[in-house]
């Protein structure tokens, strides 16, 4: 189980949120980019990294909104 966690911990090292680039950090069930906020679910043990699939953050209604808001950020 030990060797589990540590692989976990080293996938999550090189995963990086689709738009923004910046690196993700777990939270419950989600990976969460420090950058924007952008909520990507994990779904049966599998981060789904799909911009349109990701839970905004509050205040955000779209995606479109989104980039915009975020829009120097974003390479």
């Amino acid at each position: 189980m030990e060797a589990c966690s540590m692989l976990d911990e080293a996938i999550l090292n090189i995963l990086v949120c689709p738009l923004t680039r910046s690196k993700l950090q777990r939270e419950g069930d989600f990976l969460v980019a420090q950058t924007g906020g952008l909520k990507y679910p994990i779904v049966d043990g599998i981060p789904v990294l799909v911009a349109e699939q990701a839970v905004l953050p509050a205040g955000i209604q779209s995606l479109a909104e989104f980039k915009e808001q975020f829009k120097p950020q974003i390479p």
